[in-house]
Order: structure tokens, then C-alpha cells, then sequence
């Protein structure tokens, strides 16, 4: 009667490699997931160029880049996430340490963003501040730039001046032409004597103030936004350890996947 005896190698594949279908199917979710971020980081860029751009650009007074950065960022990490789920599937380990350099990258790249944002938080509060008090002193509704991003700003968020529609008191175009017609709820009901009179215009015109409507926001939720800021960068940490163990176990036992 003949009997069979495996080799060592036939048997150490076979241990090793449910080890790897675990650590590929863990790698292809985990590679999903990351993608989808991908794709919420590319909806708040494009958010944030249509309706928050001429807030930050006050800042600068210019058009700022930060949409774009996110724009950016996110179409990155799209075509990364799928490079990710085709370098697991492949069986690549050139690819999946080329992928786990990427995700450290990212990792470095979103603890340094989150600290600095967090440590620097005051500093960019009150540039922010100054900047958009500029803007309203120097307000002229004839005038581009830093007068239109105002009025975009008031009108998209529906505010009005810096803490409330006072502030336009003691400004030159308050003087001449009264209120700027952006902070009206409806145009139709704000006539020039009406943005003239504060009496008047308090019941036609946004009661929030701008910069103190998206500060305030920031700071009730900046504990929020710090977690999940920290919690996506620790997130990489995981993609990390598993595409360095799938490309390790690979190697070592010279696996291809089929």
C-alpha cells in the first residue's frame, strides 16, 4: 500500500495560506473604506468651492486653494484606494509596500495638519477675524474682490456683518447707502430707506453675525471634529500593518495568488 508524504513546503503553504486569503480580504475592505473617504474629501472640496471659498479667501484676499487641496487630496486617495485593492488582489508585494508608504505619507501628513490646526486654532480665529472686520470697514458694493466675497458670504449664509447687522453702523458705506442689500432676507422688502435705518431694517435683515455664526459652530464642535480628524489618521495605521504583514507573509512563502 503506498502512502503519501507531504513535503514540508506543501505543508506550510497550506497552513500559511487561509493566513493570507484572511489578511487579503481584510486589505480589499480595508481598501474600500479608504476610497469612500477619498470620495466624501472630494465632495467637501467641491462644497467648500461653491459655498465657503469667499470666506476663506478674505483671509488672503484672493482665491484661496484650500477647496482645490481637497480636491486634490481626495482624487489621490480614489485612485490609491483602487491601487490598493488591485495590488491585494495581485498579490504584488512591490505594490502593497508601495501602497503602505502611501498610506504612511498620508498618516504624517493628516497628524500634522490635525496638530497644527489644533495648536494654532486662536492664531486662525483671530487672523480670520481681522480679516473679515477689514473686509466690512472697507466694504464698497461697487468694488470686486473682498466686497463681493461679503456679500457672497452673507447671502450664502445667511448673516449678516461681523457679530450682528450693527456693525455696518460705523462703516463709510453705511453712511451713504445704509446696509448692504446681501444681508436682506428678501430683496424685494429692503429699500434703500429701509438699509438706511436700523430701526427699519432689524426685522428685514439676518440677525447672525457672520464670523461669529462660523466660529461659534467651529468651536461647539471642535472636540467632534478633532476625533474624527485623529481617528482617520490613525485609521491609516491599520492599512499600514496590513498590507506590510500580507506583503511579508507573500515573500516569505513565495505565494501567488491565481
Amino acid at each position: 500500500m503506498m502512502t503519501f508524504q507531504m513535503k514540508p513546503d506543501d505543508l506550510l503553504r497550506l497552513q500559511t495560506k487561509p493566513v493570507i486569503t484572511c489578511l487579503k480580504t481584510f486589505l480589499i475592505s480595508y481598501s474600500l473604506i479608504f476610497w469612500f473617504t477619498g470620495v466624501i474629501l472630494l465632495g467637501v472640496g467641491v462644497w467648500g468651492k461653491v459655498t465657503l471659498e469667499p470666506f476663506l479667501s478674505l483671509v488672503s484676499e484672493e482665491t484661496t486653494n484650500a477647496p482645490y487641496v481637497l480636491i486634490g487630496t481626495g482624487a489621490i486617495i480614489v485612485i490609491f484606494g483602487l491601487f490598493g485593492c488591485f495590488a491585494t488582489c495581485r498579490g504584488s508585494p512591490w505594490m502593497l509596500k508601495l501602497y503602505a508608504m502611501f498610506l504612511m505619507v498620508v498618516f504624517l501628513a493628516e497628524l500634522v495638519a490635525g496638530v497644527s490646526g489644533f495648536i494654532f486654532r486662536h492664531e486662525i480665529k483671530a487672523k480670520l477675524g481681522d480679516a473679515f472686520e477689514k473686509a466690512v470697514m472697507s466694504y464698497n458694493s461697487t468694488d470686486g474682490g473682498t466686497s463681493h466675497a461679503v456679500d457672497t458670504v452673507q447671502m450664502t449664509l445667511h448673516c449678516c456683518g461681523i457679530k450682528n447687522y450693527m456693525d455696518w453702523n460705523v462703516t463709510e458705506h453705511f453712511k451713504q447707502k445704509g446696509i448692504p442689500a446681501s444681508c436682506c432676507k428678501v430683496s424685494t422688502n429692503c429699500s434703500p430707506e429701509t438699509l438706511k435705518d436700523l430701526d427699519k431694517a432689524k426685522s428685514e435683515v439676518y440677525q447672525p453675525g457672520c464670523f461669529s455664526l462660523v466660529t461659534n459652530t467651529m468651536e461647539s464642535n471642535l472636540g467632534i471634529i478633532a476625533g474624527i480628524s485623529f481617528g482617520i489618521a490613525f485609521f491609516q495605521v491599520i492599512g499600514i500593518f496590513l498590507a506590510c504583514c500580507l506583503s511579508r507573509y507573500i515573500t516569505n512563502n513565495q505565494y501567488e495568488m491565481v
